[in-house]
């Protein structure tokens, strides 16, 4: 007998489990299928930030901030591993000091600081002090172990919420209300389709002219280690990535500075960042290459660049036990992509590195509006 659904999730990766859990919280049959044994994409390939300072002020900071309040719910109630321990950005040259002085002064909502160099360093042993003129303290971030989170979840869903996994269960098509996948056949009213690089799988009629643009990050992670952070971690580097500091009069600055002094980063698209998570480990990262220049090999001379800058800002005795790459898929302009191309089918994709950040209050949105009519248009929307 063909089992029935209200709603499918294709994808059991962060944004696939964030929409479960909006869609089963409603009352709604969830049904998630997943095509490999566990998911294994980009969100077990990052650093586990839940990182709202990195949004642009207005509504991609109001969101970030709704989906941590939301995170939050769902990691108190799953008992899974989190730390409140808010951001730290590390200034060592003049113009990334006042970069972040900018910053504070014209963000007061997000409740940061700036702290001394002798602030700094009685309160996080592990910064280094040769150098610093000051941080930027930020208490907003929450660090959550992404292999953790997308192997458990499923756990606390299916307990709580009564949603169904099928791993192993590639989708093949979906015409509403038939699902059909290698392991038979679904009959769901709707489908929510969450399958970051493989977007165009089900609906590829929908992101043919999208400008999604393909992303390849490495990263590495330390053994467990007693060397205690305190906080993640970001230097001057991120100060260019990240679209929440683009209005600090100082920025262009900065920019000028390490195009002339360290144009290799900038191809590469490193920005340097840690993470410490339960088990010790330290996740260190990350570079960015997108598009035709992406190959299947990663380059040591990339891992090498992200230690010798992860010296300057911490003491640590790095020793790697693990590096891998992720990718993800991103738009130049817009924050995500969300497309309803056919009845009862809609597909969310595009948040480039922002997944973990953006998932549960974007899944949110999408889930109340993912029974109206067909979009015509609108921001990230298709």
């Amino acid at each position: 007998m063909t089992q029935k659904y209200d709603v499918a999730i294709v994808g059991a990766g962060i944004v696939g489990l964030a929409h479960a859990y909006h869609v089963a919280k409603s009352g709604k049959r969830v049904l998630v299928l997943e095509r490999s044994p566990r998911a294994q994409g980009a969100s077990i390939r990052n650093f586990g930030m839940l990182w709202p300072i990195g949004q642009p002020p207005g509504e991609m900071d109001t969101l970030a901030r709704r989906s941590l309040e939301i995170w939050l719910q769902v990691l108190q109630a799953s008992g899974l591993w989190h730390a409140r321990c808010g951001s730290l950005h590390l200034a060592y040259h003049e113009d990334e000091e006042a970069v972040l002085s900018e910053f504070a002064g014209m963000s007061p909502e997000r409740g940061c600081s700036m702290l001394s160099p002798s602030e700094i360093t009685s309160r996080f042993s592990a910064v280094s002090g040769r150098g610093l003129r000051s941080s930027l303290l930020s208490p907003t971030e929450v660090t959550v172990d992404p292999r953790q989170i997308v192997a458990e979840l499923p756990n606390y869903l299916s307990r709580e919420f009564g949603v169904h996994f099928e791993f192993g269960a590639r989708v093949i098509d979906y015409s509403q209300p038939r699902l059909l996948t290698v392991n038979g056949e679904w009959i769901v009213e709707n489908a929510i389709v969450c399958t970051g690089v493989d977007f165009r799988e089900l609906a590829p009629e929908a992101f043919a002219d999208s400008g999604l643009v393909p992303c390849k990050l490495q990263m590495m992670r330390t053994p467990p280690t007693s060397q205690f952070l305190g906080t993640m971690i970001a230097g001057g580097l991120t100060l260019r990535h990240y679209k929440s500091f683009a209005n600090c009069p100082s920025l262009p600055k900065v920019i000028e500075r390490l195009d002339r002094e360290m144009p290799e980063y900038h191809r590469y698209g490193i920005h340097v960042m840690a993470a410490q998570n339960g088990l010790g480990e330290i996740i260190i990262g990350d570079s960015h290459e997108y598009g035709d220049a992406i190959e299947p090999f990663d380059k040591p001379s990339i891992d090498a660049m992200i230690l010798s800058y992860l010296q300057t800002l911490l003491k640590l005795d790095v020793e790697i036990a693990s590096r891998w790459h992720g990718s993800y898929v991103k738009h130049p302009s817009e924050p995500f992509m969300i497309a309803k191309p056919r009845p009862g089918l809609t597909a969310v994709t595009g948040l480039g590195g922002a997944g973990m950040t953006l998932s549960f209050g974007l899944a949110e949105r999408v889930v109340l509006d993912s029974f109206s009519p067909l979009c015509a248009s609108g921001r990230g929307e298709k």
